[in-house]
């Protein structure tokens, strides 16, 4: 069922104290010697929505939560997942402000991330790049990112991660936890303080595993991550390698029809072979599978509770390798001139696995076959990902001036195949954890090549003591060709090249301050999105036909961005309030491309625009001694501008007016928290209006109220207690039953879907760690 940072030159650096780290933070206005003590930074300074948060708010999750729990508290965030810690990839959807992943830019150290969808194309899921022990800090920009961004997607926000620099003093820290479904997860890292050369480096190794809290299964992940950092003069020389490996056998998608029929608890069925083979059969029997019948024996009626073959499947999966790396050089040149260049490189192998009724295994129904004779195949679809690009920029400061430029190129190349491997009707001898190898029959293979080139130029003028303003443009040019390595029908060639460019991608913004306090924060932005390179999804995941007959007129999409708030800080409260309006243009949806193609395939079409408006407010208080309180509310009103027609304008869907799918409309997130420097915990509050998971919005899932807890106690008195804490925490506090994601399959144009899958129940984890 599955088809899955430049950060420029800084101009000031962010010290977070509590991390016991510095991290660059670009826009930030403290100095670098400044110590900055909370863990959310409201951001002073941006003529942009922009928060900063310290990695030290993510060792409050459940160790082996994915970084992007640091942003999920933030306003206009709606991140789900159907596992606890929000790194269960088949299931992890982030949107800010109606955008989905797919629309957003995420980077790590300079690095890009690309649009951090499954089956990624140009990139990988977070939560592979980097251990969540390691990262230092994120930066969120709700509307749109930096000029520097290295994204070829972020029409509605970016996430721009930092991973920790090696400490100054040789130690190191050990950490385990165990808890609910046989969650056990060990992680450790040792410092080696500085060297005689001035350069430091850590290395650090995380192993995790636990069985799915539903049904039958086991999903696990280990990385290495290696980062060291030689000071030069009064630049530096960076460079960090971190490997992963991921697998993770899934949970079942599910409709509203089959919750109501089946029950939130229920799940694949990888426990019964037996039963598996039996809902195939049957469904050979009745022509639901497309398999002529070999055993009637098995007659026509499904085992009860199931009435069709993908009321439960036996299995799947997903599996991911990933080696990503890079090399920072920062140079001050004077006092007035500051170069920085990142090389990087990424390799990735990935399998998603379905144990498919669909397509029997090859020897299916053959008499005395020794072997590969199940009603049931294993579909795969295949990846093969290697890319390497250059960030570079340089900036000017000439009086009340700063002027930085810089480029961005990347070469992608991308092989996608679609393969089907066969089973054993007495056994299936495959491991849905393993890569699979052997195919019996390949539908298609496609090889991308994907070259970006990005270049931005801006300045930052301090106008006066009060006022300071911003203004630049980015250059985008993405150009993605595709090569058929093999189609297993002359329908499945796609072979051609699409281009999304946009010279002009102006930015623009302004800041005053009212006070040392109070400031107000006004900005503007146009961005595009590149279209992705997959035989899945894009332009290319049509027939021959259909990407012939869309690939010199399609459209990128393209959003602009207007916003304006106002910021307050004094020592032990910060709030932001800001209103925002967004229109996106050129949507691409998948609709019936017209008569004259042959098939009437579908195919990506423009098919109008989204309009988006709302105001988010975000506080932070530290209301009395050791206490602090934090709390973030997001309206958004974001509805289709237009009707959905196919290519002979036949009207497809009346989506006018209709509210855009998995958006909210109101969103709530607030937490209590209590530090004494021993003793330590926080209550997590959040509430989530009802979203609609098809474009005519008469099909929803309920409202959800959410709460977690987590508690500690750091110990101290002797050298064996220095640095030793204990931690618990407690997700889905009062044990709520909710649908987490809702568009793991995409969304319908109307009724019910297959595409919901559940949030895990309350699950109970302990975690000891030891610093030394």
């Amino acid at each position: 069922m599955k088809n899955r940072m430049f950060m420029g030159a800084a101009v000031a650096a962010l010290t977070l104290a509590q991390a016991g780290l510095a991290v660059a933070a670009d826009g930030a206005t403290e100095a670098a010697d400044s110590t900055v003590e909370e863990l959310v930074v409201l951001g002073r300074g941006e003529s942009r929505q922009v928060q900063t948060v310290s990695g030290e708010e993510l060792s409050l999750e459940a160790p082996g939560a994915s970084p992007l729990k640091l942003v999920e508290k933030l306003p206009n965030v709606n991140l789900q997942s159907a596992d606890p810690f929000g790194s269960y990839e088949w299931s992890t959807r982030i949107s800010i402000r109606s955008f989905n992943q797919g629309q957003l830019g995420f980077t790590l150290d300079d690095v890009p991330l690309g649009d951090m969808t499954y089956g990624n194309h140009n990139g990988l899921h977070v939560s592979r790049a980097i251990s969540s022990e390691n990262v230092g800090a994120v930066e969120l920009a709700q509307g749109a990112g930096s000029l520097d961004t290295a994204s070829s997607s972020n029409l509605g926000g970016v996430l721009k991660y930092v991973s920790r620099d090696p400490g100054r003093e040789f130690g190191g820290l050990v950490a385990a936890t165990g808890g609910s479904d046989q969650t056990f997860r060990g992680f450790a890292r040792i410092d080696s303080g500085d060297l005689p050369t001035g350069a430091r480096a850590y290395l650090s190794y995380s192993y995790g595993t636990t069985d799915k809290w539903k049904g039958e299964g086991e999903q696990r992940h280990q990385q290495i991550n290696f980062k060291a950092v030689q000071p030069i003069g009064e630049g530096s020389l960076t460079g960090w390698l971190n490997w992963s490996e991921r697998r993770e056998q899934d949970y079942q998608d599910m409709s509203l029809e089959m919750l109501s029929r089946l029950g939130y608890g229920w799940d694949n069925i990888s426990d019964n072979w037996p039963l598996a083979v039996r809902v195939a059969e049957v469904g050979n029997n009745r022509g639901d599978t497309g398999v002529s019948p070999r055993f009637p024996s098995f007659g026509t009626t499904y085992p009860a509770p199931i009435i069709s073959p993908d009321d439960a499947y036996y299995d799947a999966s997903g599996l991911r390798d990933d080696l990503i790396g890079a090399v920072t050089l920062r140079l001050p040149v004077g006092e007035a001139f500051d170069f920085q260049a990142t090389a990087y490189g990424h390799d990735d192998e990935g399998q998603g696995l379905w144990f498919t009724p669909y397509v029997a295994s090859p020897n299916y129904g053959v008499a005395g076959a020794a072997g590969d004779d199940a009603p049931i195949s294993i579909r795969t679809t295949e990846y093969d990902l290697k890319r390497y690009g250059v960030v570079a920029s340089a900036t000017w400061r000439l009086g009340a001036h700063s002027v930085n430029a810089g480029l961005w190129y990347e070469d992608n190349d991308f092989v996608q195949a679609r393969r089907f491997y066969g089973l054993n009707r007495a056994t299936p001898q495959r491991d849905p954890l393993k890569m699979q190898r052997g195919a019996f029959r390949t539908d298609w293979e496609y090889d991308f090549n994907t070259t970006t080139w990005k270049f931005w130029v801006q300045d930052d003028w301090t106008v006066t003591d009060q006022l300071s303003v911003n203004f630049g443009f980015a250059s985008l040019k993405v150009e993605n060709e595709g090569r058929t390595v093999f189609a297993r029908t002359p329908s499945l060639v796609k072979n051609g090249t699409i281009e999304a460019e946009e010279n002009f991608l102006p930015q623009a913004g302004a800041r005053y301050a009212l006070s040392d306090d109070s400031e107000l924060f006004a900005s503007y932005a146009r961005n595009m999105r590149a279209f992705p390179s997959s035989g899945t999804s894009g332009p290319f995941s049509t027939n021959s036909a259909g990407f012939n007959a869309i690939k010199d007129k399609l459209k990128p999409e393209m959003s602009d961005t207007f916003e304006a708030g106002w910021r307050f800080r004094a020592d032990d409260f910060q709030a932001v309030i800001a209103a925002y309006h967004v229109k996106f243009k050129d949507r691409l949806f998948s609709v019936p491309v017209g008569s004259g193609i042959v098939g009437n395939p579908s195919a990506l079409s423009n098919v109008g625009g989204v309009t988006a408006k709302g105001v988010e407010a975000v506080v932070t208080w530290d209301f009395a001694d050791n206490w602090s309180a934090f709390a973030s509310y997001a309206f958004n009103d974001s509805a289709f501008d237009d009707d959905t027609f196919d290519g002979n304008r036949v009207l497809v869907a009346r989506t006018k007016g209709k509210t855009t799918p998995d958006t909210p409309e109101n969103l709530f997130k607030a937490d209590v928290g209590y530090d004494n420097g021993s003793f330590f915990a926080r209550f997590s509050l959040s509430y989530m209006s009802k979203r609609y998971f098809n474009y005519e919005n008469d099909r929803s899932v309920p409202s959800q109220t959410l709460a977690d807890l987590s508690v500690g106690y750091r110990f101290s008195g002797s050298p064996w207690l220095e640095g030793l804490e204990v931690q618990a925490n407690v997700s889905n506090l009062f044990d709520e039953e909710y649908i987490s994601t809702i568009n793991s399959n995409g969304f319908s144009l109307r009724g019910d879907n297959q595409t919901l899958l559940v949030g895990s129940p309350q699950q109970a984890f302990v975690t000891v760690r030891k610093k030394f």
